[in-house]
């Protein structure tokens, strides 16, 4: 179960320790993920045929489902899934749409305007997990945003079921996204093959998503050839809590980043070891109904739980952490929310589970993990732009500007950059 530390005792060794999340095969997976990078790049699509077979176990004809047979594939959705799906598109849209933004021109001094502009990443590749869940509010949370920005060409990479189809869930997605294929590739294959183009799957300018500790290394290792939105691996939660906390809340929210995946963490730091402990049996009573029970209690054996004296102790050892997911599951959140500096997205209060932020709060669930909430944001409507700057300079500009920057040019030495202006100048 939970191992326990005491704050006060923890050297600061200790805690980047327990803040690493370093396992002990790290390099054994870099090594594969490199071997089937190189024959992604090398093979192209009978690399990924033979990869669904090992893998996925699966002989697929086509690395691909078309439009027709997506739409057919999505009639089958249950009809409360379908208004869930639908609820959810709903209010991901609309958080998302209001993160649109025109920025007003700036006269920095006279004659000098200067302004940005956003224009859409042309095309993008959306990898939707599929592995131990199928997870259709990934594909909500890459495409809408993907829509909203405007990009020209989105390629979907999900894993094959066994029947080498997609699940229905995802085909409902993509006729809500008005998505035209869906590729059966998954793990660090697909993102290989989003990374180089194969004779099927097109080349993309940018890849989204999140996935297991493979998909992870193989977009740190593919930075050098194609945009990443983030390092986003196992799925983690920090719980902070106090005596006003539910202790059944606390154990509902930590065992539901533990039935991601064996390898997820969830971390609870609570001012109180009675509800620590009351925490723990409850995470017992609670796993024994869970159908991925198995997967949980791995994860919940790679986990901890930490007592501080003060919420400020707990608020110090999370933005060491810097988590995915961060709960703040006490009625006295607000006075904590400036010293949050480092989480990816924070759920505030005893009523707030990170499950709904997970599926149709409206935010955004692929989010930086491993501790890359130190540098990284979570996705959004902006990570599929970019900002382009503008200039304009008029007669009077040049004028007021010019003396500046030839001086500053001829400081740097460079004075071609200096003649720019000067030759301008001369003319007026």
């Amino acid at each position: 179960m939970l191992k326990l530390y005491n704050y006060k005792d923890l050297t600061a060794q200790k805690i980047e320790e327990l803040c690493s999340r370093k396992v002990e095969d790290d390099n054994l997976v870099f090594s594969r993920v490199e071997n089937i990078i190189a024959a992604v790049k090398s093979e192209g699509d009978a690399a990924l045929l033979s990869y669904a077979e090992q893998f996925d176990k699966v002989k697929l004809s086509s690395l691909f489902i078309g439009k027709e047979e997506l739409v057919e594939l999505a009639k089958q959705i249950p009809l409360s899934v379908k208004n869930a799906i639908d609820v959810a598109y709903q209010n991901i849209y609309k958080f998302h749409e209001a993160q649109l933004k025109t920025e007003a021109k700036i006269e920095t001094m006279p004659g000098v305007n200067c302004w940005r502009e956003a224009r859409a990443i042309e095309k993008v590749g959306l990898y939707i997990p599929g592995g131990t869940a199928v997870l259709p509010s990934t594909f909500l949370m890459l495409g809408i945003p993907a829509k909203i920005a405007g990009c020209k060409e989105i390629v979907v990479c999900s894993p094959p079921q066994s029947d080498g189809k997609i699940n229905t869930y995802i085909a409902y997605v993509s006729t809500l996204l008005n998505i035209k294929k869906v590729y059966l590739v998954g793990g660090a294959q697909a993102v290989g093959a989003m990374a180089f183009g194969t004779e099927t799957i097109p080349k993309v300018n940018k890849i989204f998503g999140p996935g297991n500790r493979y998909v992870t290394e193989a977009k740190k290792l593919l930075q050098n050839t194609v945009a990443i939105d983030m390092p986003a691996g196992p799925s983690e939660v920090l719980v902070i809590a106090d005596e006003t906390a539910n202790p059944a809340f606390v154990a509902a929210d930590l065992l539901a980043q533990a039935e991601h995946g064996t390898d997820s963490q969830a971390i609870l730091v609570a001012t109180s070891k009675k509800l620590i402990n009351e925490v723990i049996v409850e995470v017992e009573k609670q796993l024994l109904d869970l159908p991925r029970k198995d997967i949980a209690q791995k994860a919940i054996e790679n986990s901890y739980a930490v007592f501080a004296e003060t919420l400020t102790e707990a608020m110090d050892f999370s933005n060491a952490y810097a988590p995915e997911h961060l709960i703040l599951a006490t009625e006295n959140f607000e006075p904590l929310i400036p010293l949050i500096i480092n989480a990816g997205s924070v759920f505030l209060g005893n009523l707030t589970p990170e499950s709904a932020g997970d599926y149709a709060s409206g935010t955004n669930h692929t989010l930086p993990t491993s501790g890359f909430a130190r540098a990284f944001s979570g996705v959004s409507v902006d990570t599929f732009l970019k900002k382009i700057t503008f200039q304009h300079l008029t007669a009077n500009g040049l004028q007021n500007i010019g003396s500046t920057v030839e001086v500053l040019a001829e400081a740097e030495g460079l004075q071609a950059h200096k003649n720019a202006i000067t030759i301008r100048l001369k003319k007026m």
